[in-house]
């Protein structure tokens, strides 16, 4: 059989799948950062912050009712007619927070009514301190200070009159005429202050309570229009952003709701015993201010350390107060949160705290309790929606670059302690040879482009090569672990075998297998092959790695002994030069037996299809893979699984094909000349 011929299936199952597209046109769903858009944002922060008033309710009404849904569904399922069940979860939830609402309003009339007796407990304790510290103690100190400094002032400031003559003529002082001031006060007038300072939380709510019937009764309207306002051309993305967004912000409010409720009953119990007045009233104000993310714990902590502070003789209630918070916060962050919240928001913890300042910012102290729930809706909608991609870019949890676009860039910033410890990340959960061909090569395949374009200068691929020898070195331990862990580990008996025995081990393809992998070219194909030949160790392998250096006759002549099985060449480049690729002749003829294979990467398919950066890449030519069969080479492939099928084989060594000559035209040959 003719070598073309075996060559040209080898081509065709390498090259299937390529993308034929532009690699290097951008994505359609790159969402750049442009002028206009900055001042829609700026338009939209406006509008937030002016319409307040009528935005607000309706933000409020909106996170009521994605809280509201789930229960709403519950009963209509059990045959619950929908009017009625709208009708009874709204009325007990509003009666329930009317309820809170009266407790809160009778617990702060009740420590108001206490307040000028806390205020003697505070003057007679700090009065005692001062008593009790030394004459140079720290209190002393302070005092005397401010003494110091009102001296200072007043020999500078000079009181008035200015003392003279006319001040020692002058006659005694009378006694000041008492005068009162009387202002009329029109009814209407009177009416204003006194109703509209209550009928405007009273409008606000039953606004609420208005907006939130309707929108439960209407969700199936609302949700139609919402898709057809979105893009109705696009059905499934839109419902998914629907329901992605209400199970998020519902499943987080309600349990919410229920964490802070099992914090603040302790709390209430503990103030309680502790002795704190009206421990009811801290309670509910932990379940409401602990809605604040990060801070709310600290705020609801201080008024009663406030309080405790004033009512005790000694320090022991407060530093009861402490215990109190700090144990039920322990408790709670470790044990109860953990198990409640079955998945993240989605929203970083840098995001929660910016969004918790913009949106107080913009709306108050409500604007700080809405703020998670908003920004979860922000980034769901950005998350799916291509207009809205900037809000999950900037606020979304979860990694928005690739995993081998991340290598690549901390290739670049030389931090090989960031990049090994990714790694070790991954291969914890892959195997080493996964790890390279998804991640590995692929970086290098980008740090080629970049190398072939001119954007990545000799300084930058240096260090790039350097932090990445330096992390294959450090993996080098989990070459070890997973060849000690197929010793041990057993193949899953598959149904109807025999069960299998602590002597079935799992056997590696690369055992008894002796292999060279050299760089082609550059210093980046060395990376290329010592990520190869480390994964190749992994099988089982005796691997040797060899700089692109040891290609040049002189080096490789000590080398090539004979004693290897297979050797690969390895470029990142998509088309080799022919003199990159005629090194094959020379290994062959200096090791005839040795089979030569040549690996010329490519970017996986599915990553040059879902990664921006990827379009970059060039694809591998059909001609280079054909042009390197014909050379000599025993296998060509263009991935890590087959190179390593091909270097793992009893197969014998291709003979060295002839060369093809080219036939030269004569030059005038015998031509007698002038």
């Amino acid at each position: 059989m003719d070598i073309k011929d075996v060559a040209k299936p080898v081509v065709r199952s390498a090259v299937s799948g390529v993308v034929t597209e532009n690699p290097v046109a951008p994505s359609p769903y790159i969402r750049r950062i442009t002028p206009p858009r900055v001042l829609t944002f700026v338009g939209i922060a406006a509008v937030l912050y002016f319409a307040k008033d009528v935005i607000l309710p309706l933000s409020i009404a909106v996170l009521i009712t994605f809280a509201l849904s789930p229960l709403v569904t519950r009963l209509r399922r059990l045959g619950v007619p929908q009017v009625l069940t709208v009708l009874v979860v709204v009325a007990t939830t509003f009666v329930a927070v009317a309820i809170f609402s009266l407790i809160l309003a009778m617990q702060v009339s009740q420590l108001a009514q206490g307040l000028p007796t806390f205020q003697r407990n505070i003057i007679a304790k700090v009065e005692a301190l001062q008593e009790s510290s030394r004459e140079d103690g720290i209190l002393s100190r302070m005092a005397n200070m401010i003494s110091a400094i009102n001296a200072q002032i007043g020999e500078v400031v000079p009181s008035e009159p200015t003392p003279g003559t006319e001040q020692a003529n002058a006659p005694p002082p009378r006694d000041p005429l008492p005068v009162e001031v009387v202002e009329t006060t029109s009814p209407v007038q009177l009416l204003q202050d006194l109703v509209l300072p209550l009928v405007s939380p009273v409008a606000t709510t039953g606004l609420v309570i208005v907006v939130v019937i309707f929108m439960l009764l209407e969700r199936e309207e609302l949700r139609d229009r919402f898709i057809r306002l979105l893009g109705s051309n696009d059905l499934h993305r839109t419902t998914q952003v629907l329901e992605e967004a209400g199970q998020r912000v519902g499943k987080y409010l309600l349990i919410q709701l229920l964490v802070n409720a099992i914090y603040a009953v302790p709390i209430a119990l503990g103030l309680w015993l502790i002795g704190v007045p009206n421990a009811l009233l801290w309670g509910l104000m932990t379940l409401i201010l602990r809605f604040v993310p990060y801070i709310g714990s600290i705020l609801a902590a201080a008024f009663p350390l406030f309080l405790a502070f004033a009512i005790s003789p000694d320090w022991s209630a407060v530093l009861w107060t402490i215990a109190l918070f700090g144990v039920v916060e322990l408790i709670t962050s470790n044990v109860i949160e953990p198990k409640l919240y079955g998945s993240r928001t989605g929203v970083s913890p840098l995001a929660i705290i910016i969004a918790a300042i913009f949106w107080t910012w913009i709306w108050g102290p409500l604007g700080l309790v809405l703020s998670t729930p908003l920004t979860v809706c922000l980034v769901v909608l950005g998350r799916h929606i291509p207009q809205f991609e900037v809000f999950y870019i900037i606020l979304g949890d979860e990694p928005v670059l690739a995993p081998h676009a991340r290598l690549y860039q901390r290739l670049l910033a030389g931090d090989a302690l960031e990049a090994t410890s990714r790694a070790e990340e991954s291969v914890d959960e892959v195997f080493l040879a996964d790890y390279y061909r998804d991640v590995g090569i692929p970086a290098l395949l980008i740090a080629q482009t970049d190398h072939a374009r001119g954007v990545l200068t000799p300084e930058q691929e240096t260090r790039l090569v350097a932090v990445a020898m330096t992390m294959i070195q450090n993996l080098q331990d989990v070459v070890t672990d997973e060849v000690q862990d197929a010793g041990t580990a057993t193949e899953a008996p598959v149904e109807g075998d025999a069960p299998t025995t602590p002597s079935d081990t799992v056997a590696l393809d690369g055992i008894g297998f002796r292999v060279t992998c050299i760089g082609g070219r550059s210093r980046l194909d060395d990376v290329a092959a010592a990520m190869l030949a480390q994964a190749m160790a992994a099988e089982g392998a005796d691997v040797v790695h060899l700089p692109h250096t040891d290609l040049a006759p002189a080096n490789f002549r000590d080398r090539a002994d004979g004693s290897r099985d297979c050797v690969i060449l390895a470029f990142l480049d998509a088309a080799p030069s022919r003199a990159s690729l005629l090194h094959i002749r020379r290994i062959k003829r200096a090791a005839p037996a040795v089979r030569i294979g040549v690996v010329i990467w490519q970017m996986p398919p599915e990553l040059h299809e879902d990664t921006d950066i990827a379009r970059r890449v060039m694809p591998v030519s059909a001609e280079k893979l054909l042009e390197a069969s014909e050379i000599g080479a025993d296998f060509v492939v263009t991935d890590l699984e087959a190179a390593m099928a091909g270097a793992f084989t009893d197969a014998p060594a291709k003979a060295i094909p002839l060369p093809v000559k080219r036939k030269l035209r004569p030059q005038g040959r015998g031509r007698v000349t002038a």
